[in-house]
């Protein structure tokens, strides 16, 4: 009776083409708005970090941003692995495999840590040179080092939660790394009031209070997942055998799917690291400026990424399962859905942006400068995202070739080049320098496109995709 009745309210969810929207928008919702709001939650955090140091001056505020993008760089560097992790960990889940979902979590585990390890020892024993890279104003230099030393801590702790958070993500479990950001959240906030400006009997410790609370944040967000785990009887988490039981055939697999996603997002990190060490040579307001900007460009990729996790979690998990003519029908739809959300995103912060940039002590030329950098980013976001979950949707199908291909070819022989001639060689105005930063959206996502209904993306790693692939080949080709 209860079959018959949710195959009639599938039946009249369907559209004129058959596709199921309202338990397809019902899943993607469930999966979608708990990320979202975890990543808008760790985005919060840096936004409260930059508003309770903007008091300290515009020179506290460009080196906290400085340091950011550092960390950034650090996130290309292990991002690689999340991608080649969830790949794994979806198509496993989609098909009930509990061995490929551990040892795949085992493999993302180590891989990411010695990212952390890397970065984490750069900024606690190299902190001078880091700065040094990204700018060449010397009290800026300073204030950076301060931050890194102490921040430096953290990373081990921010990475470990990003690759559980991989893992319970990948298996449908969003709802525990949303409540461990909501901890480490209001963990922040508290003790950034505490250390930075000294209450409660501490010391006034400036920016160096404000990598304190990041590094007890981080401490917090590891605790509350592994206790909301164990109370819930999370079985992946706790398998620790299981998580190291590698085999060469395994390690192979993962490496082979994972090294045009670690080699797209380590050369994109460096090319972005290029970008900002030319925008670290503008005039003080602007790095500023362009400190608040990737604050709030850091809120909207945030909302967008919940749903770029989903698209990949619901369209992996069909490859896995076989199921390939549902999993191409979703990827399609999730594209433009998405596009939809960050356009709304994208009004929502330019509708706020005075009081916004106000807040985080933007004021004249800086205040002028963070808003065309929000009125460029407006423009070409919405074409970055659409390009952004097309990747991310491709490589949960097994296809991590393609998108890596393109970001980089045209990071390298477009972007960059547009980029450091304007800044450096033509001493082009900043607003300029950055549009040159998009250029190669619009051409990437028309390739994109083609690639998308071509179907070639769908190269499952389980036995129950590669089963189906064959005949799902041979019914794209008669549409």
């Amino acid at each position: 009776m209860k079959s018959s009745i949710f195959s009639k309210q599938i039946q009249r969810s369907k559209n004129e083409n058959g596709f199921p929207w309202g338990p397809f928008l019902k899943n993607l919702t469930a999966i979608a708005v708990p990320i979202a709001l975890q990543n808008l939650l760790t985005t919060t955090a840096s936004m409260i970090d930059t508003m309770m140091v903007a008091p300290l001056g515009e020179q506290s505020v460009g080196a906290l941003g400085l340091c950011a993008q550092f960390s950034s760089l650090m996130f290309s560097g292990y991002w690689g692995f999340v991608g080649g992790g969830m790949l794994f960990i979806s198509q496993y889940w989609g098909s009930k495999e509990d061995d490929g979902i551990e040892r795949s979590y085992g493999m993302t585990l180590a891989c990411m840590m010695t990212v952390a390890a890397v970065f984490g020892c750069l900024a606690i024993f190299a902190p001078g040179l880091v700065m040094k890279i990204y700018t060449d104003k010397t009290a800026i230099q300073e204030i950076g080092v301060k931050y890194l030393r102490i921040v430096g801590f953290a990373y081990f702790m921010q990475v470990f939660s990003m690759s559980m958070s991989c893992l319970l993500r990948g298996t449908e479990r969003v709802k525990i790394p949303m409540a461990a950001s909501i901890a480490s959240v209001a963990t922040n906030l508290f003790l950034n009031w505490v250390f930075i400006y000294g209450h409660l009997g501490a010391p006034a410790m400036g920016i160096q209070g404000a990598a304190l609370a990041t590094t007890c944040a981080a401490a917090v967000n590891v605790l509350t997942i592994y206790l909301l785990a164990g109370l819930g009887k999370y079985p992946y988490l706790f398998h620790v055998r299981g998580h190291f039981a590698w085999s060469k055939k395994a390690l192979r697999a993962y490496f082979v799917k994972c090294f045009p996603i670690i080699c797209n997002e380590v050369l994109i990190g460096v090319g972005n690291m290029v970008i900002n060490v030319t925008l670290g040579r503008q005039p003080e307001e602007v790095i500023a400026a362009i400190a608040v900007f990737r604050t709030l460009e850091g809120l909207i990729i945030g909302f967008f990424a919940g749903f770029s996790n989903a698209a990949s979690i619901l369209v992996g998990k069909c490859v896995g399962a076989g199921e390939l003519d549902t999993a191409y029908a979703r990827a399609k739809r999730l594209v433009y859905l998405c596009s939809g959300v960050i356009l709304i995103a994208d009004l929502c912060v330019l509708a706020l942006h005075k009081p916004l940039l106000t807040t985080m002590s933007l004021s004249g030329e800086s205040y002028v400068a963070g808003t065309r950098f929000l009125l460029i980013y407006a423009f070409f976001s919405v074409i970055r995202m659409g390009n952004w979950i097309q990747n991310d949707t491709y490589r949960a199908s097994g296809d991590a070739v393609y998108g890596t291909v393109l970001e980089i070819v045209f990071m390298y022989v477009m972007v960059l080049p547009c980029v450091l001639l304007s800044g450096f060689v033509f001493k082009f105005p900043y607003w300029i320098v950055f549009l040159c930063c998009y250029i190669d959206e619009p051409v990437r996502y028309i390739l994109m496109q083609i690639h998308l209904y071509s179907g070639k993306w769908i190269r499952p790693v389980t036995e129950l995709g590669t089963a189906a692939l064959p005949d799902f080949l041979k019914r794209l080709k008669k549409k």
